[in-house]
């Protein structure tokens, strides 16, 4: 058991998205590493803090923005660094904000491995206790918008935590630069007829990841990004 699950976190590359994280990336990437993952990708996207020597310290594979590019650009970049830079099987997105558990990266990448989906998603709202409520409302009328534009309906369209196959993440060619991204991957992936399975997982709320999320204004700006690039084609 101990060998098989050696194995499979050796073939899982994780990439992070990291903007000003000097407060929480130390411990998010001193749990991945108690926990066993060795292909960690860190894109400092233009940040002005100690972000990416807490990065360096960690000895992990770190990519740098000059300037901030937003989430759909590190992640665009980091996905790249991870097929480019390591052979792994299954590409894992995971947020330096102490927001996901360490624990949930098994439930995202099983069904990859077990060849059931090419793309799985952890949603929050599939088991929302403890998501504040405006938060849950604001997720939802997000879900709503990417399904009238994709045509792709999930439970969680803005969850940070995702896996790709390694053929499913060579077919994503991520144009968003900010935090429309997350509903763009949906788009993405009916657009490629990839195979999607959600499953649930736990979101770590604290003071300080309740800030770095999304926002009602910030739901606004994604929605208005969003009508303006399905209006303009």
């Amino acid at each position: 058991m101990a060998s098989l699950e050696r194995e499979w976190k050796s073939r899982t590359a994780i990439v992070i998205p990291a903007y000003n994280e000097e407060r929480a990336l130390g411990s998010v990437l001193a749990g991945l590493k108690r926990a066993g993952f060795r292909n960690i990708i860190v894109v400092d996207d233009g940040s002005t803090d100690r972000t990416s020597d807490i990065a360096e310290s960690y000895e992990v594979i770190l990519l740098r923005h000059i300037i901030n590019r937003g989430l759909g650009g590190a992640l665009s970049t980091g996905i790249a660094g991870a097929l480019k830079l390591t052979d792994a099987s299954v590409i894992v997105t995971f947020d330096a904000d102490g927001q996901h558990a360490v624990s949930d990266i098994e439930k995202v990448v099983k069904p990859i491995f077990m060849g059931d989906a090419d793309v799985v998603i952890g949603s929050r709202l599939m088991n929302p206790e403890g998501m504040p409520l405006l938060r849950r409302i604001g997720n939802w009328e997000l879900n709503l918008i990417t399904f009238l534009l994709f045509g792709k309906f999930v439970t969680d369209s803005q969850s940070g935590l995702r896996a790709f196959s390694r053929r499913a993440a060579l077919k994503l060619k991520i144009r968003s630069n900010r935090m429309e991204v997350s509903s763009e991957i949906i788009g993405l992936i009916a657009q490629n007829k990839l195979r999607l399975k959600e499953v649930p997982i736990k979101a770590i709320y604290t003071e300080y990841s309740l800030k770095k999320g999304q926002s009602i204004f910030n739901g606004f700006r994604i929605i208005f990004k969003l009508l303006t690039k399905w209006l303009t084609g």
